[in-house]
């Protein structure tokens, strides 16, 4: 299942590591430095020019993506809750 983070970008959900809000991540100074050397060695993706509301951290290909989102960290947890809950009901269905 994939998780839609606003523009055109999805992420599939057994990649995502973290979604945290915005303004949390940068409250906490080991996430401040975190997010200061993601950007300095270009692992940070604005997904779209909107203000970003969540981080999510991902691992791609072995690879830590930082994306900065839109929309924010409640609605993508919910969106992310439906899509499990589509997934449970579809292998109830199949008998899987």
């Amino acid at each position: 299942m994939v998780l839609h983070l606003g523009g055109d970008t999805v992420v599939s959900m057994k990649n995502i590591i973290a979604i945290l809000d915005v303004k949390t991540a940068y409250l906490s100074r080991i996430n401040k430095e975190f997010l200061t050397t993601a950007e300095e060695e270009g692992f940070i993706k604005r997904v779209s020019d909107d203000e970003p509301k969540t981080v999510i951290v991902a691992e791609i290909n072995k690879m830590s993506v930082i994306y900065l989102s839109p929309i924010s960290s409640t609605t993508l947890l919910k969106r992310s809750a439906f899509i499990e809950e589509i997934a449970l009901d579809l292998k109830d269905t199949e008998g899987i």
